[in-house]
């Protein structure tokens, strides 16, 4: 069953103005603002380290890399790594405190996943009030999320291989971690790219993450 999302309240009520409807926190608009910058440091840094070893036969453009040169691109790196694990580990804390995590990402069930995600493609979702997560955008979120932690995981086995036995193992090994790393670092770009595609589409959701209303 598609998730029928209600439409906010009016914002004047018989001649009487109402306040704007607070939509994401001052916490959850910062935390979001600092890991898009942690992730954009991150990410080119990150194809910056790549070219140095390349696990396939491509390269990234120098122009989409972040560092100059090896040892540039692991100290933007390590700089963006406590930005993005610092920030991350606040943004799961709080959601989880607040209540957030249960209210807005769950439940969640394939029936409607579906349902939402058929609604998306025949551009029928409805983004009346953005307090509330459609299907598709709680899986979405979700995911990034466990995405986010495993980067941190196989980032911390590629770093400090041996410091880290046990997660070494449960990569697979040192080589291992290192294509983790990658397909987690493209499955967050592509999450990314889709995110601001939806923004293009949907352009009132910047407004709210950026005034809060």
């Amino acid at each position: 069953m598609t998730t029928h999302i209600e439409s906010p309240e009016p914002l004047k009520t018989a001649g009487r103005p109402k306040k704007s409807l607070v939509v994401h926190t001052l916490w959850l608009r910062l935390t979001h603002w600092i890991n898009a910058l942690a992730i954009l440091i991150m990410v080119t840094s990150g194809w910056q380290i790549y070219n140095a070893s390349p696990l396939f036969a491509f390269n990234f453009s120098e122009n989409l890399t972040l560092g100059g040169w090896l040892g540039g691109g692991i100290q933007w790196h390590f700089a963006g790594m406590w930005l993005f694990g610092i920030n991350g580990v606040f943004y799961l804390l709080m959601n989880i405190v607040t209540g957030r995590l249960k209210a807005k990402f769950f439940p969640v069930t394939p029936r409607a996943i579906l349902a939402d995600l058929l609604a998306a493609l025949k551009g029928k979702l409805a983004h009346d009030d953005l307090r509330h997560y459609n299907m598709v955008q709680r899986v979405a979120y979700l995911f990034v999320m466990a995405d986010g932690i495993v980067l941190v995981l196989s980032g911390l086995v590629v770093w400090k291989s041996v410091q880290f036995p046990l997660l070494r193992t449960l990569m697979g090994g040192f080589d291992a971690a290192r294509y983790v790393h990658f397909f987690a670092m493209s499955a967050m770009v592509g999450f990314v790219v889709v995110h601001l595609i939806m923004v293009l589409l949907v352009p009132k959701t910047l407004l709210a993450m950026l005034r809060g209303r």
